[in-house]
């Protein structure tokens, strides 16, 4: 059971700020990490910006070397399920979430840079991308974890909606991409938890953001550095400029957050994710 897992079993919490743009390399994919043992969080810096193959490589090295990392990716492991009864209600369509990032992953195989616009060709009719396809509501289905969240005053963005800046579906589909390639790992609530190596989790950044009292982006190394405090981190301080790009401050309040609560059962097994939920849609971390 994943809620028999305390903190101090992993050796760090990494968070992945994910992207589904098209192309190889993206500013807007940042990673971070915070060290059980305490500290600030800090930014891991590749020597270019980081393309999706690379975030692969990484997970995929800390399983070979069987590391204790909890790594949270800012993306839905599951499309809406339990509303309609089916992904794609109307077509065969698979019936689980490891069955749906297979068909994912075997459609996008030509797809270039773990991207995947096939999928979205593929299955069309259901996703929203402009007033053409009629009121946006309509294909706006949302999973239960984010009907909790919309209940609790925030605006959950629709894994089918793949118009506008908080769009999450693109960034969802590659990461399914992710999530089939990675064998031997487990991902949480779907698999048992890991005997060795690390878990994945399903994360929203701006959660942990709450989490420290912050409201919108964090962009500022006051902002993040207060935020940080209310999660019982050490601050970055002089580690980070003045400003800085807010995928930067979402990785990094998302690394010290997932560190502060991974101790919590709540977080693990939340009253609300029935098993039927947790084998279809999935649940985000951090959403008790």
């Amino acid at each position: 059971r994943w809620d028999r897992i305390i903190s101090l079993e992993f050796e760090r919490f990494v968070a992945i700020d994910w992207t589904g743009a098209a192309g190889e390399r993206h500013r807007a994919i940042a990673v971070a990490e915070a060290d059980a043992r305490g500290g600030p969080p800090r930014l891991i810096v590749p020597q270019r910006p980081w393309s999706r193959a690379e975030v692969l490589a990484l997970v995929e090295g800390w399983r070979d070397r069987g590391e204790r990392v909890l790594v949270g990716v800012d993306m839905c492991f599951g499309l809406p399920f339990a509303d309609a009864g089916a992904y794609f209600p109307g077509e065969a369509s698979p019936t689980d979430a490891r069955a749906l990032w297979r068909e994912v992953a075997e459609i996008c195989a030509a797809d270039a840079h773990h991207a995947a616009p096939s999928y979205v060709a593929h299955r069309r009719q259901h996703f929203w991308l402009g007033a053409a396809d009629g009121p946006r509501h309509e294909r706006a289905r949302l999973r239960v974890a984010e009907r909790l969240d919309q209940a609790r005053g925030n605006t959950p963005s629709s894994a089918f909606v793949l118009l506008g800046a908080a769009q999450c579906g693109k960034a969802s589909l590659a990461g399914m991409r992710l999530l089939d390639a990675l064998d031997g790992v487990a991902v949480w609530p779907f698999d048992l938890p890991p005997v060795t190596g690390p878990g994945i989790v399903e994360i929203y950044c701006r959660l942990f953001a709450q989490m420290g009292g912050a409201r919108g982006k964090l962009r500022s190394r006051a902002a993040l550095d207060a935020a940080l405090v209310m999660l019982g981190s050490a601050p970055c301080g002089d580690m980070m400029p003045e400003a800085f790009d807010d995928h930067i401050g979402d990785a990094l309040i998302s690394a010290a957050g997932m560190r502060a609560i991974a101790d919590d059962p709540r977080f693990w097994s939340p009253p609300t994710m029935t098993p039927e939920v947790a084998a279809t849609e999935g649940w985000t971390f951090g959403l008790a």
